[in-house]
């Protein structure tokens, strides 16, 4: 009795239920496909410097990715909402700047000042979103304006302020606490549990992933949206202000357009995390993978010695490939 080969067309259908199923993995477990393509950058920044892997290194790409994730958590927050916050990196530069000016009060005075203008800004974007139902992205982007604004004639009339960054703020933001390890990892690391442990464990994040994903079903079920609203940005203001505050030690100033360049990666790392622009979907352990991805990906781009233009073509192009990457992957699991 003879045994038939399989057929070609059987083989076929074989193969892309294996595809399928490596495509199921990787949706199930998103921080193992963002975890490669981290050792990918890194391969590829050890190739172009043989010295990349070093203690050194490591602390700087922690130093910088440290203000980008923390910025990204309020993104985070509000992008599960199915929102997005644009004026974030007005608002952590207006923090860093009101916190420096102050600095002659008393370092503790004056992060208290910090804290306070993001706090004020994401209370104003919370309540013109979830009482005024203006649509996020026209609310945020209009308070990125005024708050530019405002920025500006203060800078006008005071051209000393925004220039003395307290001593406590640049340990911080840019010294090391042991070794390689910079002081702002600790303070990431206790703002990530929370944020984490939150979104997980809390009434309030069980509310935020329900309402990304039927905001309607929310408001049938008695649920005070508008509440949750107000409380979610202003809570990303808040975190806008601290990353800026942070960002500040690190450099040691805190000009004008301090946290500009970080808005779109902010956006960016949230979406390279896994987190669905629509909301509903997401979580911020992904979102600290594509914090880290960006920041080594443009130290990369720093080793090439690229342009400014074409560092930027470089850096949206690839990003764009890696989002179009991770929404292919989701959509055919």
């Amino acid at each position: 009795m003879s045994v038939s080969a399989p057929s070609p067309a059987s083989t076929r259908e074989q193969e892309p239920r294996e595809l399928a199923r490596a495509r199921r993995a990787l949706v199930d477990h998103p921080l193992l496909m963002l975890g490669l393509i981290l050792v990918l950058l890194v391969a590829a920044c050890t190739i172009v410097k043989s010295s990349y892997l070093s203690g050194d290194q490591a602390g700087a790409i922690l130093r910088y990715a440290a203000p980008l994730a923390i910025m990204a958590a309020g993104q985070t927050l509000v992008m599960l909402t199915a929102g997005i916050d644009l004026s974030m990196g007005a608002t952590a530069t207006a923090a860093a700047y009101v916190m420096a000016g102050q600095s002659s009060h008393g370092t503790v005075s004056a992060i208290l000042y910090g804290l306070a203008v993001g706090l004020a800004v994401g209370l104003v974007n919370g309540i013109g979103v979830g009482i005024f139902r203006v649509q996020p992205l026209i609310m945020t982007l209009g308070i990125a304006g005024v708050v530019t604004g405002l920025l500006t004639v203060r800078a006008a009339s005071n051209r000393t302020a925004g220039q003395n960054v307290p001593h406590f703020v640049r340990q911080v933001g840019g010294e090391p606490l042991v070794g390689f390890i910079p002081n702002s990892l600790i303070l990431w690391i206790v703002l990530s549990v929370v944020v984490i442990v939150g979104l997980r464990r809390s009434g309030y994040g069980r509310m935020l992933y329900a309402y990304g994903d039927n905001p309607m079903a929310m408001r049938l079920a008695g649920v005070r949206s508008w509440q949750l609203l107000t409380v979610t940005y202003t809570l990303c203001g808040l975190l806008a202000a601290v990353a800026g505050i942070v960002l500040a030690g690190l450099i040691n100033a805190a000009d004008l357009g301090l946290a500009d360049s970080f808005l779109l990666p902010s956006v960016a790392a949230v979406v390279l995390g896994g987190t669905s622009l629509f909301g509903g979907v997401g979580t911020y352990s992904g979102t600290i993978m594509g914090a880290l991805i960006l920041t080594v990906l443009d130290s990369f781009l720093t080793l090439l010695n690229a342009d400014d233009s074409i560092r930027q073509i470089l850096y949206g192009l690839i990003i764009l490939a890696l989002a179009a990457l991770y929404a292919r992957v989701q959509r055919s699991a």
